[in-house]
């Protein structure tokens, strides 16, 4: 066992680090396994080495985000504490402003921060990664805070209608009951971030259009933040459709999870195919999301492991 300790500013930055009724802290002592108290003007941690050394990282890194942005909240504490266990540098990426006063939406890993940098500084962002890692999620805020800042006239989500394993025409209703509960997790994801009536408005005047990818065809979309989710479940000729509506002063986001493709037999992805075709056109870039990204249930990341790392069946 060994002790350290680091200096803190003020009792009131010491406050925002442990949090209200010490939630930071009783989060980060679990999280590692480590003793942290304070008491003289400084923070002081015990536990074994490499423990002390991750808390002492982490408890530096969120003073900094204290010092630079006055307040921390527990999104923060798990961004960090997430990329010191997987040994990345904490990437400090601006919040994203919601239309709800207060709101704001911030990565929660050093992938998440590189995927929103990606999707500022990039027309098409092709972005792959286990369920569970803000690929939709991350997208969706950021075509809400461009309708917000206008910097796009409208926003278009996009799912294609593909069966996982149930079968689309034994669902009850007309067609478009059928396709709903194909689009639910991208209306769900606007209706987190926005007011359910801006929502129906914005859909009423046609600045937010939720949409199957068969209705993209023979479109042009100018000035709109357009996101593709479930991306693996295009084809390639489906992929190429749909990165081609793209008009001017448009952005594209394309997201899926490479390991859950539910096309037929024999048939090739279309995010696939567009990550190996498109890898060296300019203003074109693709990002990765790993397990170490996933900010649901902690089981969640557990689970995908145990996908991803079956262990040979025994004879």
């Amino acid at each position: 066992m060994i002790e350290t300790a680091i200096s803190v500013v003020s009792s009131k930055a010491l406050l925002s680090l442990f949090g209200a009724c010490d939630q930071h802290l009783r989060r980060i002592r679990e999280a590692l396994g480590v003793q942290i108290s304070a008491h003289g003007g400084r923070i002081h941690i015990e536990g074994n080495e490499q423990a002390v050394a991750s808390a002492t990282e982490v408890l530096e890194q969120l003073q900094a985000h204290v010092h630079r942005h006055g307040e921390l909240d527990s999104d923060d504490v798990v961004r960090v504490l997430a990329a010191v266990a997987n040994g990345e540098a904490s990437l400090e990426c601006p919040p994203i402003e919601m239309f709800r006063a207060g709101r704001k939406i911030r990565p929660r890993s050093a992938g998440q921060g590189r995927y929103l940098d990606a999707i500022r500084g990039h027309d098409i962002v092709l972005c792959t990664g286990p369920a569970g890692t803000g690929k939709t999620y991350l997208a969706v805020a950021m075509a809400a805070a461009a309708l917000r800042q206008e910097t796009v006239r409208k926003v278009v989500l996009v799912r294609p209608a593909v069966e996982a394993g149930e079968s689309l025409g034994y669902l009850p209703g007309d067609l478009q009951a059928k396709i709903n509960p194909y689009l639910r997790p991208l209306t769900d994801a606007l209706y987190d971030m926005m007011d359910y009536d801006l929502v129906q408005r914005y859909k009423e005047e046609d600045l937010i259009e939720v949409i199957p990818l068969a209705y993209m065809r023979g479109r042009t979309l100018s000035e709109a933040f357009i996101i593709l989710d479930e991306a693996q479940n295009t084809t390639v000729a489906q992929m190429k459709m749909f990165l081609t509506r793209m008009g001017n002063g448009s952005k594209i986001v394309v997201a899926g999870d490479t390991t859950q493709i539910d096309l037929p037999p024999n048939t090739r992805s279309g995010l696939i195919d567009a990550l190996d075709r498109l890898r060296d056109i300019e203003r074109i870039r693709s990002v990765k999301l790993t397990r170490g990204d996933i900010v649901r249930h902690p089981l969640v990341q557990k689970i995908v492991h145990a996908y991803e790392f079956r262990p040979k069946k025994r004879r």
